[in-house]
């Protein structure tokens, strides 16, 4: 496990995803729509290696019955990282509070919120671990 209880095989992950964000956004700049950034990213990632299910559904269950109210991920990258894209002028609270439910409600450890409306890609990279 490296510093955050992470196995070796999630840092790796962790840092495919960060270098595709970094290829996609060198490639298309700041200012397209989400969708468009969601689509390449998922591109990047897959030429990576990675499995990525785009728009991916989370059952949600209370009580032990599953209620009508699915989870839409923006990517599932290996079956283990979320990842939420974004092309906003300001990333607000409420993102991050949204990415922390998808991680508890999916019993995952690691999502990323990745803004792609900055000048420099890396300022708009966000790592959270639940």
């Amino acid at each position: 496990m490296i510093g955050d209880g992470l196995s070796p095989e999630m840092e790796k992950i962790a840092t495919q995803i960060v270098d595709a964000a970094f290829e996609a956004h060198d490639e298309l700049g700041a200012g397209l729509l989400e969708s468009i950034y969601e689509e390449c990213l998922a591109h990047e990632l897959r030429k990576r290696g990675l499995r990525v299910e785009r728009q991916a559904a989370v059952p949600v269950f209370y009580d032990g019955v599953r209620v009508n109210a699915d989870l839409k991920l923006d990517l599932l990258v290996d079956g283990a990282v979320i990842v939420e894209v974004k092309a906003v002028e300001k990333m607000l609270p409420v993102f991050e509070a949204r990415l922390l439910t998808y991680l508890k409600l999916s019993g995952k450890r690691l999502g990323f919120l990745i803004n792609f409306n900055v000048p420099i890609i890396e300022n708009g990279i966000k790592r959270i671990i639940r």
